[in-house]
């Protein structure tokens, strides 16, 4: 079977194949306690858009990106596919996952805000799962959802849209601000004033 940094070096699909062999096949696989060693880096690339490249051509089976999804890992700044045997780096442009949809629902604690990403994962945002608003290069906000293991979901424009009309002023720390409530946790977004200045 071929390793990983191997199947890198090859062409096409065979390479992206010799990849996938070497990924275990069951759940989501314990990746946080593997320290294998670093085999070196291939060429694979998680554009901003979401969209997984191997030896710059698109990867065009949805499951085969599932797979790879299921054993990445951050390490600081620096991605990484990993099995108990061996570790490769790959290159994220922005964040690993995009949270594509959104399903609103209430439960004791209020608000509870589900999104899927574009690997099919549900995650609830709340304890475990946060939301982030980064600013933005071109000002505004980029908003962030916490998947697993320091991953995350970069959350798309409609949905965001979605979220400030979901929005609501929380006293926080004794400055008001603007934000939105899931799984009992409020996120900020921004101060109220700033806001409003905006609206």
């Amino acid at each position: 079977m071929k390793t990983m940094a191997k199947a890198g070096q090859g062409s096409g699909s065979g390479g992206l194949e010799g990849i996938a062999a070497a990924v275990p096949k069951k759940g989501l696989p314990p990746v946080e306690r593997w320290n294998p060693p670093f085999c070196g880096d291939i060429d694979m690339r998680i554009a901003a858009d979401g969209t997984w490249f191997y030896q710059k051509t698109p990867i065009g089976r949805p499951a085969l990106v599932r797979l790879f999804a299921s054993v990445l890992k951050r390490e600081g700044d620096k991605y990484f596919l990993v099995t108990p045997a061996e570790k490769v780096g790959i290159i994220v442009e922005d964040a690993p996952f995009l949270a594509v949809e959104l399903k609103v629902a209430h439960d004791a604690r209020g608000q509870l805000l589900s999104f899927r990403t574009n690997v099919d994962d549900w995650v609830e945002a709340g304890p475990g799962h946060a939301l982030r608003f980064a600013p933005a290069a071109s000002g505004g906000l980029k908003p962030y959802l916490h998947v697993r293991r320091e991953l995350w979901a970069k959350v798309t424009r409609a949905l965001f849209y979605d979220l400030v009309e979901l929005g609501e002023e929380r006293a926080v720390d004794g400055v008001t601000k603007f934000g939105v409530a899931s799984g009992g946790e409020f996120y900020a977004m921004a101060d109220a004033s700033a806001v409003r200045e905006f609206a």
